[in-house]
C-alpha cells in the first residue's frame, strides 16, 4: 500500500502541528476577505441611498433605505431588456463552448491518432493571440453574414475565443479518468456517444462548471466586443448600460451603484451555486500523487 503523502497533505498536517501558525493564516484570509466583501456592501449601501446622500456620505450604512433607484434603474434605463440580453448572450457562449469544448477535449483525451500533439499545441499558442488583433476581421464576417446587433454577434466570436481555454481544461481532467470505467460501459453495449454522455460528462462535472463559470464571465464582462459588434442599444448587454449610466445621467451616483448592484447579481449567483464543483475542478489535478 502506498502511504506516500503528498504536498498537500504535509501541509495540512503542518498546520495542525504548529496552530499559532493556523491562527494567523485564518486572520490574514480573514482580512484579505474583507478587501473584497467591503466593496460589495459598499456598493449595495449606496444603492439604497439618494443620489445626494451618496455624495455627502457615501461610508455611512443607509438610515433610511429606499429602493426608488432600483425603479429608476428599470424604468429610466432599461436595465431588464439589457439584463436578458446579457443572460441570453453569455448563456448562449457557454452552451456552445462547453458543448463543441466537451467534444474536442474528449477525442484529444481519449484517442490516440496523428497530429494530436501538433494540435494541442495549436490551442496553447491560441491563448496568446490577443482578443484586439481579431476584432477587425471578426466584424467583416459578421457584417457580411448580415450579424452585426444581433445575439450571434457576441456569441460566435465568444465561443471561438473561448473554447482553446475550455478544450484544455477539460482534457486536463478527461485524461485523469480510468479507462476502466469507459471499457465496461463498451462492454455493457454503450456507444461511444453514451459513453461520453453517460460516463464523461457526469463524471467531469467539476471540470464542466470550472470552464463554464470562467466563459461566463468572461463573456459577460466584455465590454469591448459589445461596443463594437452591437452598437444597437436594444441588443446591447448590460456592461454596456453601466458604461453610460454616467454620461446619461451626470452625477446621479445612487443610479450608478445600483446598475453595479445588478450586474453583480448572476455572476454571484451563479458562482455560489457552483463553487464547489469549481473548487473541485480547479484541485483535482493538485491532489493526484
Amino acid at each position: 500500500m502506498n502511504t506516500k503523502k503528498t504536498f498537500w497533505e504535509k501541509l495540512q498536517s503542518a498546520f495542525t502541528r504548529f496552530k499559532p501558525l493556523k491562527i494567523i493564516t485564518y486572520i490574514v484570509l480573514f482580512a484579505w476577505s474583507l478587501t473584497t466583501i467591503y466593496p460589495l456592501f459598499w456598493v449595495f449601501n449606496n444603492s439604497l441611498k439618494p443620489s445626494q446622500k451618496v455624495i455627502t456620505d457615501s461610508f455611512s450604512v443607509a438610515s433610511n433605505p429606499t429602493l426608488q433607484n432600483y425603479v429608476n434603474a428599470f424604468e429610466q434605463i432599461n436595465i431588464g431588456q439589457s439584463y436578458l440580453n446579457s443572460l441570453i448572450m453569455s448563456g448562449g457562449t457557454v452552451f456552445f463552448t462547453l458543448w463543441f469544448g466537451g467534444l474536442a477535449a474528449y477525442i484529444l483525451s481519449r484517442f490516440e491518432f496523428r497530429l494530436r500533439s501538433f494540435i494541442q499545441t495549436l490551442l496553447v499558442a491560441s491563448l496568446l493571440i490577443p482578443a484586439f488583433a481579431t476584432v477587425a476581421p471578426v466584424s467583416e464576417i459578421l457584417q457580411s453574414l448580415d450579424l452585426l446587433n444581433t445575439y450571434w454577434a457576441l456569441i460566435l466570436p465568444h465561443t471561438a475565443g473561448f473554447l482553446p481555454f475550455t478544450i484544455l481544461v477539460l482534457s486536463s481532467y478527461m485524461v485523469t479518468i480510468p479507462k476502466d470505467l469507459e471499457e465496461a460501459a463498451i462492454i455493457d453495449g454503450c456507444s461511444r456517444w453514451k459513453v461520453f454522455t453517460r460516463v464523461i460528462v457526469p463524471v467531469s462535472r467539476p471540470a464542466f462548471a470550472t470552464a463554464s463559470i470562467f466563459v461566463f464571465l468572461w463573456s459577460y464582462n466584455d465590454l469591448f466586443s459589445a461596443l463594437i459588434f452591437v452598437p444597437q442599444k436594444d441588443v446591447q448587454p448590460i456592461n454596456v448600460l453601466l458604461s453610460n449610466v454616467t454620461t446619461q445621467y451626470g452625477t446621479d451616483y445612487g443610479l450608478l451603484a445600483t446598475a453595479v448592484t445588478l450586474t453583480l447579481i448572476p455572476v454571484i449567483i451563479i458562482y455560489l451555486l457552483a463553487q464547489k464543483q469549481v473548487i473541485k475542478g480547479l484541485t483535482s489535478g493538485a491532489v493526484k500523487g
